[in-house]
């Protein structure tokens, strides 16, 4: 399962996806071209055989006619909403210049209180349910949540490097800290992780801030417990320890 926002709804990636079994759904433009399957072709019918049916409506099209039928229905929504949109559903081949069509399954969404613009899902496998197909886009909620806190809290699209090697070696690891940080505070915390709250937000879960708190906050309890072991030969434990949250809290920022 591959799930992408619009930046990798492209047919060669849809492509790509198919030939390794792998679903993939992904947003799909409104002036995309999109074709009925083959029509059963006379036998012994000269000529190159179509590899496309007849040319569908443009789904901004069917947004505009007013005869178009939608379907009302509760649909699931970002942070646990439910949503009652207008739904239009369908099965197509998608052509794009230069590459084969690609059969997909496709739903248009219209919000009814014009608060949202509308949009359109695709699905390289067909067969896959209208309500099945927006719950797994929905889940990129959670990989956009990853990723800004990662970039907030860890530096994530901030590395400095000289070489795309070494950026693509390190944002991995900041991937795998986040979450090796998130296993770590459930390990402390299995039933209630701390939630800080302030005056001007409340939280009703925990964030990766409290996460990473929890995680520091055992860290260096641990580094000042009394039978945490000393190496041979180093300072004060005391000055050790200080140096390492000086250390700590400048690289926190």
């Amino acid at each position: 399962m591959l799930i992408g926002d619009g930046g990798f709804a492209s047919a060669s990636l849809s492509h790509t996806c198919r030939r390794l079994r792998v679903c993939f759904v992904s947003r799909l433009l409104l002036t995309a071209q999109l074709y009925d399957p083959v029509p059963p072709q006379p036998k012994g019918k000269p000529g190159v055989k179509p590899n496309k049916g007849p040319r569908q409506r443009k789904l901004t099209h069917r947004l505009k006619d007013a005869t178009t039928v939608w379907l009302s229905q509760e649909i699931p929504w970002y942070a646990g909403q439910q949503l009652t949109m207008d739904v239009l559903t369908g099965e197509a081949l998608w052509h794009r210049d230069g590459e084969a069509p690609l059969p997909v399954g496709w739903v248009l969404l219209r919000d009814p209180s014009g608060k949202r613009s509308p949009f359109a899902l695709f699905c390289t496998d067909p067969t896959v349910a209208m309500l099945q197909l927006i719950t797994w886009y929905v889940l990129r909620w959670n990989i956009e949540v990853t990723f800004e806190e990662a970039r907030a809290h860890l530096g994530l699209c901030t590395q400095r490097h000289w070489s795309t090697p070494a950026i693509a070696r390190t944002t991995p690891c900041l991937l795998g800290l986040f979450s090796l940080v998130v296993l770590m505070a459930h390990a402390l915390h299995p039933d209630h992780l701390p939630t800080r709250q302030t005056a001007w937000y409340s939280k009703a879960e925990p964030t990766f801030v409290d996460a990473l708190a929890v995680v520091r906050r055992h860290l260096w309890a641990r580094r000042n417990s009394p039978t945490h072991p000393t190496p041979v030969g180093s300072v004060n434990s005391s000055e050790e320890l200080f140096d390492t949250l000086i250390e700590m809290a400048c690289y926190a920022a």
